[in-house]
């Protein structure tokens, strides 16, 4: 049993996350029989005091920040300091992560507590009624700004810190990502919603402070990843792929800065324009 600690890094590839499985690969110049590294998908449940509350499918790396951010997030507890210890346990048909949380949010949740069936490209699989799907959230007061050119910088080197993805192809990536541009923490896994909960749960108690970063996705940006960046209270999210309407909305109601098609040198920014600093003119 581990305690809850804060390990914001870019994390090497761990033997779990990666199978190698055999496979034909097949060209004009014919057939070759080849060992392909496979991104491993595993159910995972996360279990509150001995009561068990959902199920994800996810990439088994970083689960012990899995926990930490998916319990913040999810709103089980009401801050990663509520968490006393959480156990990675290896069973039969997938991992159990094993919560033990202060007694007052346990007798909330067991109040509130649903079966959750979740599935890696879902974040709101199992939730029973729109209320608990589109709950409040404070709105995120920071005054954090970032210039283009950082923007430009973390997008060019998130790829070089994706280091399951390198090898599969097949993972999203979270990143956290300083003023300057520089990435602080990437979580990764099969499921967008899954690397930024990792992502969070490793950043939640850094000392830098989440409000003077943001965050950088490899993937589109739905209203649960906005909702997820704003409890965790980080001003900016920034994907390389489209928003929702239902995303842009809550940013706006929220003060959550949201920037898309961030690729390629380039970005379009559809709420909080504010946090984005005029382009410093070249020498």
């Amino acid at each position: 049993m581990t305690e809850p600690s804060s390990s914001p890094s870019v994390p090497l590839p761990t033997p779990e996350a990666i199978r190698s499985l055999g496979a034909r690969r097949i060209t004009a110049g014919g057939v070759a029989q080849r060992a392909e590294a496979i991104a491993a998908e595993v159910p995972v449940a996360l279990i509150y005091n001995g009561q068990s509350f959902a199920v994800m499918l996810a990439t088994p790396a970083d689960l012990e920040d899995f926990a930490r951010g998916f319990s913040v997030t999810e709103a089980v507890v009401g801050a990663a300091a509520d968490i006393r210890a959480i156990e990675v346990r290896a069973v039969d048909r997938g991992i159990e992560l094993r919560v033990t949380i202060d007694d007052y949010w346990a007798l909330a949740l067991a109040a509130r507590r649903r079966s959750l069936a979740g599935r890696s490209g879902c974040g709101l699989c199992g939730v029973d009624t729109f209320a608990e799907a589109l709950r409040p959230v404070a709105r995120v007061a920071s005054r954090f700004t970032v210039g283009p050119a950082a923007l430009r910088k973390a997008i060019a080197d998130m790829p070089a810190h994706q280091t399951i993805n390198a090898q599969v192809g097949a993972v999203h990536g979270a990143a956290f990502v300083g003023a300057d541009g520089s990435i602080r923490a990437l979580r990764e896994d099969i499921g967008r919603h899954n690397a930024l909960d990792k992502l969070i749960g490793a950043v939640i108690d850094d000392d830098v402070g989440r409000g003077d970063g943001f965050v950088l996705v490899s993937s589109r940006c739905s209203y649960e990843m906005v909702h997820k960046t704003a409890v965790a209270g980080i001003p900016l999210i920034a994907a390389v792929s489209a928003p929702t309407s239902l995303a842009i909305e809550l940013a706006e109601k929220v003060g959550v800065t949201l920037v898309g098609f961030a690729r390629e040198g380039r970005f379009t920014v559809y709420a909080g324009g504010e946090r984005i600093a005029p382009e410093t003119p070249a020498a």
